[in-house]
C-alpha cells in the first residue's frame, strides 16, 4: 500500500511471499494466452493456483492487506485479456476448489453442492451418470461453476438461475458467508448480491460453492437429451477454433445479437488473426494468429456497424480485463 493508501501492483515483498508460500503453483510473468479459451492476452504479474482452502484465504488475506489487485479468472473461458496484460494477481481455483457432493432432498429433490473450481463439464457428466435432471442445460458451456455462477451462464435451454440455490463465498475479509437464492439478484449474464465487490480488481468476494437443486431422472433419458443439445452445438457453432462463446449480448427484445451482425453483413468479416465466424455470426474466433488488439478492433467494428444499421448498442457478454 503506498502512502495514500491506493491499489497498488506486485512489490517485491509480496513477489518473494508468493514464491516461497506457493511454489510451483505461482508464476510471474504468466502468458494469459495460456490460459484463455480466445488464446490471446499479455502476460500476468503472478498466477498463482492455490491448493488448498487455506493457501486461498491466505492469499485473499496477503493482496487485502497490501492492496494488491486480484481477479479470479474461473476457467478463462468468457474472458478477453488486453495484449498488455493483467496487473496484479491473477486466480483460479481448479486445484482447492474441485469437489462435488451430493444429498437426497426428499420426493424426489437432490441436493448438488459443486465447488467453483469444478468445470461445468464435469458437473454435467456427474449429474448424468446419476441420473440428476436440470443440468443439461449447461451442456457446451465451457469453464468453471464458479464462472457459470457469476455470469447466471445459460443456453436456450435454461440458465444457472433455474437450478441455483444458494452460494457460498469467501468476503474480502476472509470470511465464509452462505446467500441464499432469496438474496441473489440474476441478471442477463449477470449476478449481483448485496456488497459483494468494490472497484473492479481490488480483492473481491470469491464464489467458493454452489448448491444446485436437481430432481431424480432416467439416466438413459438424460444421455440422450445431452446427444441432441452436444450434436445441435457442433452443427452451429465454430467449436473447431478458439473463441469465448457468444461475443454480444442479444438485445432485450427484437432480433438477437447473431442476426442483427449477420443482416449487416459482417459474418466472415476479419482483422488481423480474427474473424467473424461463418457458422454462428455472435462468434469472433481467433484463426491462429490472432491478438486481443484484432478482436477489440472487430468488435468497435460491428458495434458501430450494428448501432448505425439498426440503432442498436449490443454490449458485450465477453469480460474484456487489462491495463
Amino acid at each position: 500500500m503506498n502512502a495514500h493508501g491506493e491499489w497498488m501492483v506486485l512489490d517485491p515483498a509480496s513477489r518473494n511471499w508468493l514464491a516461497s508460500r506457493f511454489k510451483g503453483n505461482v508464476s510471474f510473468n504468466k502468458p494469459m494466452s495460456k490460459h484463455t479459451y480466445f488464446r490471446v492476452g499479455g502476460p500476468a504479474d503472478a498466477y498463482v493456483a492455490p491448493e488448498s482452502i487455506e493457501d486461498l484465504i491466505a492469499l485473499v488475506n496477503r493482496l487485502r492487506q497490501r492492496r494488491i489487485p486480484c481477479r479470479v479468472i474461473g476457467d478463462g473461458s468468457n474472458l478477453l485479456v488486453k495484449d498488455c496484460g493483467i496487473r496484479g494477481v491473477v486466480i483460479v481455483l481448479t486445484k482447492c476448489l474441485n469437489k462435488i457432493t451430493q444429498t437426497a432432498a426428499g420426493d424426489g429433490d437432490v441436493v448438488v453442492d459443486a465447488m467453483a473450481g469444478v468445470r461445468m463439464r464435469t458437473l454435467c457428466d456427474f449429474s448424468i451418470a446419476r441420473g440428476l435432471e436440470g443440468m443439461n442445460f449447461a451442456l457446451g458451456i465451457p469453464g468453471t461453476v464458479g464462472g457459470a455462477i457469476m455470469m447466471n451462464a445459460g443456453t436456450f435451454y435454461g440458465s444457472v438461475e433455474n437450478v441455483l440455490d444458494s452460494i457460498k463465498v469467501l468476503t474480502p475479509t476472509g470470511q465464509m458467508e452462505n446467500i441464499g437464492k432469496e438474496k441473489l439478484v440474476f441478471g442477463y449474464r449477470k449476478l449481483s448480491w448485496n456488497n459483494e465487490k468494490n472497484d473492479a480488481d481490488s480483492v473481491q468476494a470469491v464464489i467458493m460453492e454452489g448448491r444446485f437443486s436437481l430432481r431424480l431422472s432416467d439416466p438413459e433419458k438424460l444421455k440422450r437429451e445431452a446427444e441432441v443439445i452436444l450434436e445441435k452445438r457442433r452443427k452451429t457453432q465454430p467449436v473447431d477454433f478458439p473463441s469465448a462463446g457468444c461475443f454480444f449480448k442479444n438485445p432485450a427484445s427484437g432480433k438477437t445479437a447473431g442476426e442483427l451482425i449477420e443482416l449487416a453483413g459482417l459474418k466472415g468479416r476479419k482483422i488481423g488473426g480474427a474473424e467473424i465466424s461463418t457458422k454462428h455470426a455472435n462468434f469472433i474466433i481467433n484463426q491462429g494468429n490472432a491478438s486481443s488488439a484484432d478482436i477489440l478492433a472487430l468488435m468497435e467494428l460491428v458495434q458501430d456497424t450494428v448501432s448505425k444499421a439498426f440503432g442498436v448498442k449490443l454490449e458485450t457478454e465477453v469480460k474484456i480485463v487489462g491495463q
